[in-house]
């Protein structure tokens, strides 16, 4: 009322400012209602997964994790790396759980990144297991555990934590020694067939598509340390040519989703930005009794999970942290049908993402069973490939090729 009485008469310089200022406290105000009866209606879920267990643990969905980098420079290899072994490490059965790391910026320094990676598991997985740790990112867990006084006296007497640290310094020295010399060396190259692709490679902007099975969850012969199977590890890098636009993420997720149905086709899709690593190894069976209730699942397209942050500062006059909006205004929306898909840490169902529509009474079979693709992992890379081509991509977006 203030702005209303007191208006500068026209023709004043004022004027405007004045107006465009009431109009400001006019949307701030309608922004204040919208969020206050957000709040009114929270609804805090919790979930029983002792019984997700019981009835379906022979029955569990596969789950495809997808993790997205985009420039190894913003994004280094070595972050990138611990969270894939983060998400490698849940609490699920692994020849069920397949990690797909999608590199935006072709980086042959990635790829190096990962096939250290996929070797390190091999004795990361155990350890989590085995003590059952959190989190399960290996910079994290060591980095809680080093970095506190009163642990180093624990520390020196267990011998397992500080082999397993051995290893992570190795492949952290390994990685980073490749990163600053700027290229694979050639004994590296030697090593592993994969990187002959960079061979064709023009520039990040511009290049064919890259497919790589590092670990196939098929193969007898892929098992951890003490013989246990290890999940699927797939990399991806999409083509891409200057002359199209990429769609940034989104055509990224459009890639990993047709690559992956090639692959594993697994129900459950996950899609984590690289520098998002889980801090929960139980997230799949916690996100599992929402999607697989029988009462309102099949009404429930996506889960989604709060982005937590480790690197705020202890004041946080920016609100870095975004916990009103996490704690409060999500579960707020919650009461109202759902929050809103935030771009990471989101199970969703893969037929919703392909863009079937909800009907009433339409429930998912989940006993259908979980069926991996036939053939080898050298033609399974080559299949693939024509999945994430833009022509293919392109007569999918022009209606002249469906896919569902």
């Amino acid at each position: 009322m203030h702005r209303l009485v007191y208006m500068p008469e026209s023709g004043n310089s004022v004027r405007l400012a004045w107006v465009l200022l009431f109009v400001a406290e006019i949307w701030f105000s309608l922004y204040w209602v919208l969020t206050l009866s957000v709040r009114w209606n929270q609804i805090h879920r919790t979930t029983f997964k002792s019984s997700l267990s019981q009835r379906y643990e022979d029955k569990l969905p596969g789950v495809d994790v997808f993790v997205c980098t985009a420039d190894p420079t913003i994004e280094p290899p070595l972050m990138v790396i611990n969270t894939v072994l983060s998400v490698m490490a849940y609490d699920y059965p692994p020849e069920k759980l397949t990690v797909y790391l999608s590199d935006d910026g072709c980086s042959e320094h990635t790829l190096y990144a990962v096939l250290e990676a996929s070797r390190f598991s091999k004795h990361w997985l155990p350890f989590c297991k085995k003590l059952g740790i959190e989190p399960r990112s290996p910079a994290a867990y060591f980095s809680n555990i080093f970095d506190k006084p009163d642990n180093h006296d624990h520390l020196s007497k267990s011998k397992e934590l500080i082999s397993i640290k051995k290893l992570y310094d190795q492949m952290e020295h390994r990685i980073e020694t490749a990163t600053k010399l700027g290229r694979i060396s050639n004994e590296i190259r030697s090593q592993y067939k994969g990187f002959a692709e960079w061979d064709s490679v023009q520039s990040p902007s511009d290049h064919q598509t890259i497919v790589q099975i590092l670990i196939d969850g098929r193969d007898s012969e892929a098992v951890d340390c003490e013989g246990c199977p290890l999940p699927t590890l797939v990399y991806l890098s999409r083509e891409k040519r200057p002359k199209h636009h990429h769609n940034f993420k989104a055509g990224a997720m459009n890639s990993l989703i047709r690559v992956s149905s090639n692959i594993s086709n697994a129900p459950i899709v996950l899609n984590l930005d690289c520098d998002m690593y889980s801090n929960n190894s139980e997230s799949v069976r916690d996100a599992l009794c929402f999607l697989m209730d029988e009462e309102e699942g099949q009404e429930i397209a996506f889960v989604q999970y709060p982005q937590c942050f480790v690197n705020v500062p202890k004041d946080d006059i920016y609100g870095s942290s975004l916990f009103i909006g996490m704690e409060v205004e999500f579960p707020g929306m919650d009461g109202y049908g759902g929050p809103a898909y935030i771009g990471t840490g989101c199970f969703h169902r893969r037929e919703v993402l392909c863009g079937k529509k909800y009907v009433k009474g339409d429930k998912f079979k989940w006993n259908k069973g979980f069926e991996r693709k036939e053939g080898s992992a050298g033609k399974l890379e080559e299949t693939s490939k024509i999945f994430a081509q833009i022509a293919v991509m392109r007569m999918v977006l022009n209606g002249e090729m469906r896919w569902d």
